[in-house]
């Protein structure tokens, strides 16, 4: 295929992943549900009209390849998730697969000149319908904790462990910690990812090479109980009111972080749920619980380590101040994780030769190459320029900037040694017959 063709079948793979997955304004394809799979579909048929090799894990997690390409040293394995946050943009994850289906193509008629490469389109990223981001990417490391399978879907309703059967998926596997690759199965991951945040935009680069990506300690839920009261009989002193000690708690860390961002130290806090009970509340009632989300995100484990450190002690220290007291739910943990060295040579190499900017970055939002990397195998991350941020219906990505990227993945593969450990069976057999 010439470049142009390429460019308009990536196009259309993602115009009819979008399509079949279409919510509204929005994207919806949620983690083991009903359009995560049909997405998984689509790639599937496209699989097959393009003569690509296409199976299904146990995991229910699609690989792909060449057909006549069946070495069995360890693959270069290229790929991302496919489900998508509630009324998402199309391109967080799924360009990553698409990406990885792009370079197999151009490596149809030169596969031997360069390391098997198979393509993975995970399940289960997004934390968004959970609580508990990589799922997919932990459960095929055997790396999913069996607690996990237990948590509940943010309608209240089912829990992942359910959905994850409802999906076709050995979940007596995932709880028995059965890994269906390990680290010597995957000779690297590679992941294309659009850029979350507005960096690239501002400084106009279309490609970067990540360098590290953050891990995050969060609560998907901590309950401040206090006291309920008529808001015009209770006076300030004899007041446990739920929501201000929220209020001041927040307020506190806000202040932590200030400071500790000018020690140097990288870090972002957020609390992106906050509310007061709705069977209950009402405009004169003082808030006698609070129900919030916290999460911390840092490159580094110590500061992550600190910082919660920190949050539980001002906890405690409202409580005796306010006469509330706070209950935290599980606490989930993603550990930081750096890039490999030589990979993040090659792409750069691989930028530098196609003309392109060889600038590096840090993710602060979370990857499946986080997971791959902290199990021992060497990973590396493309970022492509996007506007209007992520998780949320305005995704930019320029095609012409997503190409970019396909060449430098291409030229960072191409560059690298076929000399590789020979595994028992490749990743994909194994992990379907594992």
């Amino acid at each position: 295929m010439t470049p142009a063709e390429l460019k308009q079948l990536g196009q259309r793979i993602l115009d009819d992943v979008a399509a079949a997955s279409r919510d509204g304004d929005g994207i919806t394809r949620e983690s083991f549900g009903a359009g995560e799979e049909r997405a998984l579909q689509v790639l599937e048929q496209h699989a097959a009209a393009l003569g690509l090799h296409a199976e299904r894990d146990r995991y229910q997690n699609l690989w792909l390849r060449l057909p006549q390409d069946a070495r069995p040293m360890p693959p270069v394995v290229i790929g991302s998730h496919v489900d998508s946050v509630p009324l998402g943009g199309n391109f967080d994850g799924l360009a990553g697969v698409v990406a990885g289906i792009l370079v197999l193509l151009r490596m149809r008629h030169d596969w031997q000149s360069a390391p098997p490469i198979q393509v993975l389109a995970l399940r289960g990223e997004e934390s968004a319908w959970y609580g508990r981001a990589y799922a997919g990417s932990l459960a095929l490391l055997g790396k999913l904790p069996r607690s996990a399978l237990a948590l509940t879907h943010r309608s209240g309703h089912g829990t992942l462990g359910q959905a994850m059967a409802d999906s076709g998926i050995d979940v007596d596997a995932i709880g028995r910690g059965e890994a269906l690759v390990g680290a010597g199965d995957i000779a690297a991951w590679l992941e294309l990812h659009i850029e979350q945040g507005p960096v690239m935009v501002a400084r106009e680069w279309p490609t970067a090479v990540v360098t590290g990506i953050r891990g995050n300690i969060r609560h998907n839920r901590i309950r401040c109980i206090g006291e309920a009261g008529h808001s015009g009989a209770v006076p300030r002193w004899l007041r446990r009111d739920a929501m201000l000690a929220v209020a001041q708690l927040l307020a506190r860390m806000d202040e932590h972080w200030r400071v500790l961002l000018q020690m140097g130290m990288d870090l972002v806090m957020t609390c992106g749920i906050c509310s007061t009970l709705p069977d209950s509340h009402a405009v004169s009632v003082i808030p006698g619980e609070v129900q919030f989300s916290f999460e911390v995100r840092s490159q580094d484990r110590d500061t992550l380590e600190r910082f919660y450190a920190l949050m539980q002690q001002e906890c405690n220290a409202l409580a005796a101040e306010r006469g509330v007291r706070f209950e935290l739910d599980e606490q989930l943990t993603s550990a930081p994780a750096t890039m490999d060295s030589q990979w993040i040579a090659r792409l750069s190499q691989a930028a530098i030769a196609a003309e392109l900017s060889a600038e590096t970055i840090p993710s602060g939002a979370g990857h499946d190459a986080a997971v791959f990397a902290n199990a021992g195998i060497p990973a590396a991350m493309v970022f492509i320029r996007n506007a209007n941020g992520s998780h949320n219906v305005h995704e930019r990505m320029d095609m012409d900037d997503f190409m970019a990227g396909v060449e430098v993945l291409t030229g960072a593969i191409q560059a690298t040694p076929v000399t590789q450990v020979t595994p028992a069976t490749p990743p994909a057999a194994a992990a379907a017959a594992a």
